[in-house]
């Protein structure tokens, strides 16, 4: 199984451009000027990654109040997002990567060992991004409960 590499500190943000759960498109250049967070993850509406979103969800207004957006990316359509968005009630962005990518610029997109089995696969990790566009951290031992509290434990450091 090969191992993925991801973007590093210190590294620039690839230009990636999406429609999010609403039509709108986001792109790294409307990002920047802010501080922000990519968290990539499997799909919509499965176990651990409705942990993860509800865990962001239920510390958003500490998040923007550290002066962080939120924006989560995986490979479902736009109409997949939209539902999980009212489904869970997120206040935060959902970009469809339906072609892969910007997991695949960013490195989260490849094998993983899943149940026994190797499955190629988009990664949970999570990119904290200053607002000059550079990756800032990569959380790629993200605990889908504690989320939030990972993210928020950089911005103290």
């Amino acid at each position: 199984m090969k191992e993925i590499i991801t973007l590093q500190p210190g590294d620039k943000v690839p230009a990636f451009s999406a429609s999010d759960q609403y039509g709108n498109k986001i792109t790294a250049a409307s990002m920047k000027g802010k501080w922000y967070v990519l968290y990539f993850y499997p799909n919509d509406d499965t176990e651990t990654c409705t942990k993860e979103a509800c865990n962001l969800r239920d510390n958003h207004a500490a998040l923007l109040k550290a002066g962080i957006t939120v924006i989560g990316v995986s490979h479902a359509p736009v109409e997949s997002k939209l539902k999980f968005t009212k489904k869970y009630n997120l206040p935060f962005i959902l970009l469809a990567d339906t072609d892969l990518k910007i997991c695949k610029s960013f490195g989260v997109y490849g094998d993983k060992l899943f149940m026994g089995k190797v499955i190629t696969t988009i990664h949970r990790i999570t990119f904290l991004i200053n607002d000059k566009g550079r990756i800032e951290h990569v959380i790629s031992n993200v605990k889908s409960g504690q989320a939030a509290s990972q993210i928020l434990d950089l911005m103290k450091k």
